[in-house]
């Protein structure tokens, strides 16, 4: 897809303001510091997950992160769209959704089984984005974590 590029460390200076816009957004508490020691892996290619810049790579307008795992029930390979972000001044042009279908396709073809997320329960907006992507909530059952 050419509107997805996988990041590297040479795109840190493109992709870490894009992460701290989408914190600050969501009222995460992390810092710069934070934010980079959880990304640095990614981009320099741990095998537990990447990250693409969406839009043009010298001037991106998102990104998603998607990390991996493993699934009895799904059969193999599972992976976590664990964010997702495009920048206000250009959402609801295509281009979140458009990723997320580029991310899936390429994830099937490498054998990944299912592609998971967690969306906020009060936001309609986000569960039609979701579910116009394919993405449906799992009946009886409520994504849940621990900090550790």
């Amino acid at each position: 897809m050419k509107s997805l590029h996988l990041a590297t460390p040479e795109d840190a200076a493109r992709l870490f303001p894009l992460v701290a816009a989408f914190h600050t957004e969501r009222g995460f508490e992390t810092t710069e510091d934070q934010q980079s020691a959880a990304l640095t892996p990614l981009l320099e290619g741990t095998p537990h997950g990447a990250v693409w810049l969406i839009g043009p790579r010298k001037a991106p307008v998102g990104y998603i992160v998607v990390t991996f795992g493993w699934s009895v029930e799904f059969g193999g390979l599972d992976a976590i769209v664990d964010e997702l972000y495009i920048r206000p001044a250009v959402r609801r042009r295509g281009m979140g959704f458009e990723a997320l279908n580029g991310i899936a396709k390429a994830l099937k073809d490498a054998g990944v089984r299912a592609l998971h997320l967690e969306a906020d329960r009060d936001d309609e907006d986000v569960h039609r984005f979701y579910a116009r992507a394919r993405f449906k909530a799992r009946e009886n059952y409520m994504f849940m974590s621990r900090a550790l």
